[in-house]
């Protein structure tokens, strides 16, 4: 098998595309940063008046963000003749020298072979894409490294998959998947690489066009961010790419098209899923044309910042892995800072015991003891189950922000911040996780734990995260005891 790599070399803040040679490694710019502009479904037809609309787009996109990659996410021609549109689109990259890579839709191979539509693009110097391996399923399944400015290792990686057209039996749907063999050279490449960086996996993302089954798990949710304007409409058999992501723990954000009025964003199981922004003119769906674009930081190699850019502006700025956005942070209302300058950390609590089935049961229980702790702990618990606890503390929150809080519970558990209910992860259940948002200013607020625990297993954690803090309990230095 052969093991398909692309290296890339770009002077910070423009690409310079060499002549003829496709010589080009990317790097992360002098300032930690990197950008990827996403195009999806351009649709391009060869005399159609929209398609110069189409092309303002990508121009001023690429004017307007200054990539130092594109990646065109499928159905970007759909018409005859193809052979005069590839290189037409080809030259839009080339005038603004950004490296450009494809993968492609379920379109793009109805009027032209892909080996064709390669033999037309590898003749451009702006083109950093390859056929990759030949003994899988698809044409253009491969790897764009980008490397670091000072030490000139692989810093970031960028999957790109051919997620394939059609299927060829009618009983297995009409959208093909992203095949085994494909997934097992995916994850071949993947230990390769973080073996190679000291079994940690290297931090990366996945580019293709028909999007997985799991989009659905998204859309809609509290967290997800952007439109969803119809349904999603993936290949009908689930072959496990989704899971392999999760396994490797490398990919971060994986990034499709196909679907023309979805252009939103959610995590699920620690991975954004997101739709690109629908670029074409003469591509069906309501949504003003654009691109989406992804921007990558050396020094927090976990995170990344994402957001549309259409010729009326950004929308929908989002950031990974926090899922918080702009509109959060300006449109929400802040709970003040309290008056208040508690002198020791710790926690106080409450402990009772009964057969409680939610928190608010709690409160009513006669207290069996009471204390303090460093933080929120059932371990001195005098039995294994019909418990609870109240807790109570001051947590110093470091800047004005919006916050994800969350408790991890077996059983019930509610948490409060100056009165207000933040995360309900009430009643009688097994492990499990629940999230809640609060914007909260700089300084000390009041926070409430109440934990019971029902019958088999008692589990409790507390934790929080912010655009600039990942997840993580929440620890004991920011908790004080009341006054």
């Amino acid at each position: 098998m052969k093991h398909i790599i692309i290296i890339i070399i770009i002077a910070a803040g423009m690409a310079a595309c060499q002549p003829a040679t496709n010589d080009i490694r990317l790097k992360y710019r002098d300032d930690g940063t990197f950008k990827v502009a996403q195009f999806t479904d351009l649709h391009f037809v060869d005399g159609s008046p929209n398609s110069t609309r189409t092309e303002a787009t990508i121009k001023y996109v690429l004017e307007t963000e200054r990539p130092d990659v594109a990646i065109l996410t499928g159905d970007q021609v759909i018409d005859r003749p193809s052979a005069n549109v590839w290189p037409a689109i080809a030259r839009l990259f080339e005038e603004a020298r950004t490296p450009f890579a494809v993968v492609f839709g379920n379109h793009d191979a109805e009027t032209i072979t892909r080996d064709s539509v390669f033999d037309i693009l590898l003749r451009s110097p702006c083109f950093i894409g390859q056929r990759g391996p030949e003994d899988i399923h698809g044409v253009g399944n491969y790897i764009l490294e980008v490397r670091s400015p000072t030490s000139g290792n692989v810093a970031a990686l960028l999957y790109c998959f051919d997620s394939n057209d059609y299927t060829r039996n009618d009983r297995l749907g009409y959208y093909d998947w992203i095949h085994y063999d494909q997934i097992a050279w995916y994850r071949q490449q993947s230990a390769r690489y973080t073996h190679a960086n000291g079994n940690r996996p290297l931090p990366a993302l996945a580019f293709f066009h028909i999007p997985l089954q799991e989009y659905a798990n998204v859309a809609g949710k509290e967290a997800t961010v952007g439109t969803v304007g119809e349904g999603v409409f993936p290949g009908e058999i689930n072959s496990g790419m989704f899971a392999s992501f999760v396994d490797m723990q490398d990919v971060k954000g994986v990034f499709v098209g196909h679907d023309h009025d979805n252009d939103y964003i959610g995590i699920t199981f620690g991975i954004a899923l997101a739709f690109g922004r629908v670029t074409g003119t003469d591509a069906y769906g309501k949504l003003e044309r654009g691109a989406r674009i992804i921007e990558l930081y050396e020094d927090m190699p976990d995170s990344f910042t994402t957001w549309i850019r259409t010729p009326s502006g950004v929308e929908h700025k989002y950031y990974y892995p926090s899922g918080i956005t702009d509109d959060q942070e300006k449109n929400s209302a802040y709970l003040p800072a309290q008056p208040v300058n508690p002198a020791a950390n710790g926690v106080t609590y409450t402990y009772c015991e009964g057969n409680f089935q939610s928190t608010d049961e709690i409160t009513a229980a006669p207290a069996l003891k009471t204390g303090t702790l460093p933080n929120f702990s059932i371990a001195e618990t005098n039995a294994e189950d019909s418990f609870a606890y109240a807790f109570r503390t001051w947590i110093k929150i470091p800047e004005r922000g919006i916050y994800r809080f969350y408790t991890y519970s077996d059983d019930g558990s509610r948490l409060l911040i100056d009165g207000q209910p933040v995360v309900n992860n009430d009643g009688s259940h097994s492990k499990q996780y629940a999230y809640g948002t609060v914007a909260l200013d700089a300084g000390f607020h009041d926070l409430h734990l109440l934990y019971f625990e029902d019958y088999m297993e008692h589990t409790l954690e507390a934790g929080f995260l912010s655009k600039s803090i990942p997840e993580t309990p929440i620890p004991d230095s920011l908790l004080y005891l009341p006054e």
